[in-house]
């Protein structure tokens, strides 16, 4: 056990990050990894791939995963910045790279082939974008002319062009919610932010009527829901409050996304109702914690990026499981940490290593040697 006087590079994180967060996204971990053991391989028999064919990709991104939450929550603010404006750049490239010379899958092109291994890097996007735009934000409330908030619109107009063209307009609003939340948290008058807001129904309305799959997602929910969503509540109903048991489920035998997309279907089926208000209760208490965390952190860009970064976490969960529910329209948006997928995981992990960064009590350092609880 790590002493508090342990000044060591290990010994300061240990005492200064936020335990219970990092033992959660852990623990999401372990229950991501088991519901695709659950639902992979019958994905995996309906496509004529071997059974453990997703099970076994999936546990190779685990060891990886662990290491980038791990590794980037020993960051301090300054190298995440620089780190994070490198990684946008080449994201950027990766995200045209992949309109030009992607693979086409159902439709959209937003993944690229790197060793075999499908990368979407619009996943990797969204982390990087808000510790960028908050820096860029932290800039202008701090300096006295750099026009920070003009930086930070026109990243975001090349990222939803990019988006767009690919398409994918769950990440566009997703990435359009950080941008509006961070301008919200720097101090943009109230009307700007309430005249955004106000042009949200009219970018929705234009995407429905030139965008044919955003055109049929909606029609097919206002018209009773596509027959993988009808499978969805389906298995909920199966489920109902203890589930069918671990393995034994027959919805997701003939869901083509039971491993991803509607991931949190299968948990209601074998384990029931109660399995799904535990990992809701899960992703609520790293939403609250997360932000009572960032309120009380150090500095201005550590507030903006980790409350930005936070949000994103939380919407992103929100849309996986009302989607699954038939709140909203299907949006193949992945439940953190549990949907299968390289990309989800390891940007899932990225995200929650700049949380644990960015909300570590570093002030506490000081105490260590007059042995204070921190």
């Amino acid at each position: 056990m790590l002493d508090r006087t342990d000044r060591s590079l290990v010994g300061v994180w240990w005492w200064t990050v936020d335990r219970w967060l990092l033992a959660c996204a852990l623990i999401l971990m372990v229950i991501g990894t088991l519901l695709v053991m659950a639902a992979g391989p019958a994905v995996a028999n309906l496509i004529s791939l071997p059974s453990q064919h997703f099970v076994i990709r999936q546990v190779m991104y685990l060891l990886p995963a662990i290491a980038i939450i791990f590794g980037v929550s020993l960051l301090e603010p300054r190298p995440i910045r620089a780190l994070a404006l490198i990684g946008m750049v080449a994201i950027i490239g990766l995200m045209i790279l992949a309109i030009v010379a992607g693979s086409e899958i159902k439709g959209a092109t937003r993944w690229i082939s790197i060793a075999g291994f499908n990368l979407q890097p619009s996943e990797f996007a969204k982390p990087l974008f808000a510790i960028v735009s908050a820096w860029l934000l932290t800039l202008w409330r701090e300096g006295q002319d750099f026009p920070g908030w003009i930086y930070s619109t026109g990243l975001l107009a090349i990222l939803v062009t990019i988006l767009v063209l690919q398409p994918d307009i769950g990440m566009t609003v997703v990435i359009t919610l950080t941008w509006g939340f961070q301008m919200f948290l720097a101090g943009m008058p109230l009307l700007f932010v309430i005249g955004a807001i106000a042009l949200a129904p009219i970018a929705f309305y234009l995407a429905y009527q030139n965008l044919s799959h955003v055109q049929m997602r909606v029609d097919k929910f206002f018209n009773g829901g596509s027959w993988q969503v009808d499978k969805a509540r389906e298995s909920f109903a199966e489920g109902g409050f203890f589930g069918v048991g671990p393995g034994d489920g027959r919805v997701k035998l003939n869901l083509p996304d039971a491993h991803s997309d509607f991931i949190f279907a299968v948990a209601a089926e074998e384990y029931g109702a109660i399995a799904c208000l535990i990992l809701l209760g899960l992703y609520a208490f790293i939403v609250l914690r997360g932000f009572t965390r960032a309120m009380s952190g150090e500095g201005l860009f550590c507030l903006i990026a980790a409350s930005s970064l936070v949000m994103q976490f939380g919407v992103q969960a929100c849309i996986h499981m009302a989607s699954s529910v038939d709140l909203i329209p299907t949006k193949g948006m992945t439940l953190p940490f549990i949907s299968y997928g390289g990309s989800s995981l390891l940007a899932s992990s990225l995200t929650m290593g700049l949380i644990l960064a960015l909300t570590r009590k570093r002030t506490a350092a000081d105490s260590f040697a007059r042995g204070d609880q921190l």
